[in-house]
């Protein structure tokens, strides 16, 4: 039987997922720029709801880009 993963969000003691903070948010974001699912993350649902909003934010706000190694 497989253990199950701890949130890493909630081990930090972080209670609320800020869109401002890019280390954080690109730590759970594949090399093409996807959102990381729960699965893999081992993210609760209540901080995965919150990442991923808080990485559209960032996203809407140029903080971090769309598609990572992107450029025109």
């Amino acid at each position: 039987m497989r253990r199950s993963k701890t949130c890493p969000i909630c081990e930090m003691g972080v209670r609320i997922v800020d869109y401002k903070d890019e280390r954080l948010l690109s730590r759970f974001t594949t090399e093409r720029g996807k959102i990381l699912p729960s699965r893999l993350s081992g993210m609760c649902s209540r901080h995965q709801r919150q990442l991923s909003r808080a990485i559209k934010r960032a996203r809407h706000l140029a903080l971090i880009p769309f598609i990572k190694g992107h450029s025109r």
